[in-house]
C-alpha cells in the first residue's frame, strides 16, 4: 500500500525531532497548523524521534488516515536537523535511501536521467 500510494504525491519530512506518542489527530495537526499543509492531500508526512531510531508515516487514503511505524532494532536514521526548517520535500528515492539508513544527500548515487529516444 505505502509503495504505490507513495508514487502519487510528495513525500514531506517533519526536520528535527517529533514526540513519538503522537498519533494521527496529533500528527495530522502537526501538519496543518505548524507546516501549514493539508494532511489530506495525496502526500507522504514522514516524522523522527529524538533518538531518531522510530519513524511515523501519516498518510490520507480515501475515508481515512494511515499511520505507518518503524523502529529500528539497531542503527540510526540520518534525519535531517531542525536547520533546515520546518518540512523538507524529498523524492520517493530519497525516503527509500533514509529507510535504509542512508542519508538522503548520496553523492554517489547515479543521477536520473531524462532520456527522449532510444537511438
Amino acid at each position: 500500500m505505502l509503495t504505490e500510494w507513495a508514487a502519487e504525491g510528495r513525500v514531506y519530512l517533519a526536520c528535527g525531532a517529533t514526540d513519538m506518542r503522537k498519533s494521527v489527530d496529533g500528527l495530522a495537526a502537526l501538519v496543518q497548523e505548524q507546516f501549514q499543509l493539508d494532511p489530506f492531500s495525496p502526500c507522504l508526512f514522514v516524522f523522527c524521534n529524538r533518538q531518531r531510531d522510530k519513524l511515523k508515516i501519516l498518510q490520507w487514503d480515501h475515508n481515512g488516515f494511515w499511520v505507518h511505524y518503524r523502529r529500528l532494532e539497531r542503527g540510526r536514521f540520518q534525519w535531517p536537523s531542525d536547520d533546515a526548517g520546518g518540512t523538507i520535500v524529498v523524492s520517493r528515492r530519497q525516503l527509500r535511501w533514509l529507510l535504509d539508513g542512508l542519508s538522503i544527500f548520496q553523492r554517489q548515487a547515479h543521477p536520473r536521467v531524462e532520456a527522449q529516444t532510444v537511438i
